[in-house]
């Protein structure tokens, strides 16, 4: 049961945001040499903005996809470690839970760790680059982080850090 407080335009945007992202393409108003839109946590982008999806503070979506074809998977936690996993582990299944305090802990100083805004696709300028590998985007108040389990990819350190914990506590996977 997704909770009343997120918007009902998040899950569109967030498939929008990671439909662009898979097909390698930049978000229609952006450009890579703009500054990153607003303060973090200001919300999502407008249409047209220069500025991408971002999550409310202390709120993360892990979006996850196999290749072109596969079935999107996707992880939203709340602020108080209520999560709903839809097709998570590529099964169909939607299931829901509640991280321990530790990890609640855990991932509220992630998402509030500075350095996560020189993680995030626009500060690192990223590109998808391989074809038929899990691509992994976390939605963050700092702006949206791609990964790819993709051999020679280095992936960014504290949102690596969270996707290890998000697919540690959570049916999510960490790779394909």
């Amino acid at each position: 049961m997704r909770s009343a407080s997120w918007s009902p335009l998040v899950p569109l945007s967030v498939a929008a945001l990671l439909a662009a992202a898979l097909a390698g393409c930049a978000l229609p108003g952006s450009a890579h040499d703009e500054p990153a839109a607003g303060p973090a946590g200001s919300g999502p982008a407008r249409p047209g903005s220069a500025g991408a999806a971002t999550a409310e503070q202390g709120r993360v979506s892990l979006l996850q996809k196999v290749g072109s074809e596969g079935p999107l998977r996707t992880l939203n936690v709340e602020r108080d470690g209520r999560w709903e996993c839809v097709d998570c582990a590529g099964d169909g299944v939607t299931s829901t839970g509640v991280l321990g305090p530790e990890h609640v802990a855990r991932l509220q100083g992630l998402l509030a760790d500075p350095g996560l805004a020189r993680e995030t696709d626009q500060a690192r300028r990223y590109q998808v680059t391989c074809i038929a590998a899990l691509t992994s985007s976390l939605l963050t108040a700092a702006g949206p982080i791609t990964s790819q389990d993709c051999p020679g990819e280095e992936h960014p350190p504290i949102a690596n850090e969270i996707l290890l914990l998000l697919t540690q506590a959570t049916p999510a996977e960490m790779t394909a």
